[in-house]
């Protein structure tokens, strides 16, 4: 299990890195208005995916996959898609971006990583060319950059205010020390903070099977102390959460005295279902009814499931496309992509705020005997019409 730091460190990338850089991005409302277009043409659309990389070469074409079903789908609306490779790079990202905005691109999507984004969008920022990025890393978010992936504030919050209103509102936040989880802590402490729960207590410990094994009877203690009903987490499948899983009810911490909360997916891969310690836990999910329905459309149509992220490419182009319909020149400027009532997503609602961040429509999900359970469905939409 050592080998979890190497496995998770690109991936890492899409969350904590060039936060100072993201801050910049973040503070000058001038970048990224967007382009006008021709409503009544074909608008050209870059996508900019990771081909060439030997980390993520499937994640690529399973992204470009739902693109194109995506544009397949549009009605009364015609996008000419045009696919860019990054090589998985901020150079290859900055090149990508910028030879497709001279090709004619009038918006991006993608690319997959934080610091891939955060390159595309500074490169193509002075020529008013918005950015979707499938990152869900707010500090590289802002300017012409916008979030496609889910932001642990949206999980965090979604999670936070679920529980208060089951009597589990008084939270005990668990962390390792790095980059990407005390992000998460934080998230989880704003939600805290707005939704009328009570932050009982933080433990954290370092990033390493030795580290998480000595601190988890310290953490145990710590937490029967505080008073808490839950204990939140921040760690996932591929990182220190299996230990937590296995060790903490084994330390006294068990269903019967905390309600595990659980910040990241707890459902991929599909085995980590079976961990005893995770029986009963909640987490945050897109409709497992909606995703259902996407998985089977993608496979009839390419012989395979997506990966779990690929539909945020679909998401993309789907809203670039509802945007598109309505025959306005502004289509894919900031007003138009940040519109309150957002767009109708594959997983379910989603929509864009001005300071790049999102807000996606998610259900609670609980494990029960091995199996994934939705105890309080997702949102149809956000109040609006939608789109």
């Amino acid at each position: 299990m050592v080998a979890f730091l190497a496995l998770r460190r690109k991936l890492l990338s899409g969350f904590v890195a060039l936060f100072a850089m993201g801050a910049l991005m973040a503070c000058d409302a001038s970048l990224g208005s967007g382009p006008l277009i021709n409503a009544s043409r074909a608008v050209p659309v870059a996508l900019l995916v990771p081909k060439t990389s030997g980390v993520a070469g499937d994640l690529a074409q399973s992204l470009e996959n739902a693109a194109r079903l995506a544009v397949s789908d549009l009605q009364s609306v015609e996008v000419d898609l045009r696919v860019y490779d990054t090589a998985g790079t901020a150079e290859g990202a900055a090149l990508a971006a910028n030879q497709a905005v001279s090709d004619g691109a009038r918006i991006i999507v993608g690319p997959l990583f934080g610091e891939a984004a955060s390159a595309a969008g500074q490169a193509v920022a002075a020529r008013g060319v918005n950015v979707l990025t499938f990152s869900n890393n707010p500090a590289i978010a802002g300017g012409n950059v916008f979030l496609l992936g889910n932001t642990f504030q949206t999980s965090a919050d979604r999670l936070v205010r679920y529980a208060a209103s089951q009597a589990n509102g008084d939270i005990y936040i668990v962390h390792a020390e790095d980059g990407a989880e005390i992000a998460g802590r934080d998230a989880i402490q704003r939600a805290i903070a707005a939704n009328g729960a009570r932050l009982a207590g933080t433990s954290s410990f370092p990033l390493s099977q030795q580290g998480v094994i000595a601190e988890i009877p310290n953490i145990s203690r710590a937490y029967r102390a505080s008073g808490a009903s839950s204990l939140f987490v921040t760690s996932g499948t591929s990182g220190a959460l299996p230990f937590l899983a296995e060790l903490l009810p084994e330390n006294g911490i068990d269903a019967e005295a905390a309600q595990f909360i659980g910040l990241q997916r707890l459902d991929i891969p599909t085995s980590a279902l079976s961990l005893k310690g995770l029986q009963g836990a909640w987490f945050a999910t897109p409709s497992p009814d909606r995703t259902a329905r996407f998985n089977a459309r993608y496979q009839a149509a390419y012989g395979a499931l997506p990966t779990p992220v690929a539909g945020l490419a679909y998401d993309g182009i789907a809203a670039i496309g509802a945007l598109v319909a309505q025959g306005n020149s502004n289509a894919l400027t900031q007003p138009a992509l940040t519109q309150g009532a957002g767009f109708a997503g594959v997983y379910g609602p989603f929509r864009f705020f001005p300071n790049g961040t999102n807000e996606r429509g998610l259900a609670v999900a609980q494990i029960q005997n091995n199996q994934v359970i939705v105890i309080d469905p997702a949102p149809t939409s956000f109040g609006g019409a939608g789109l």
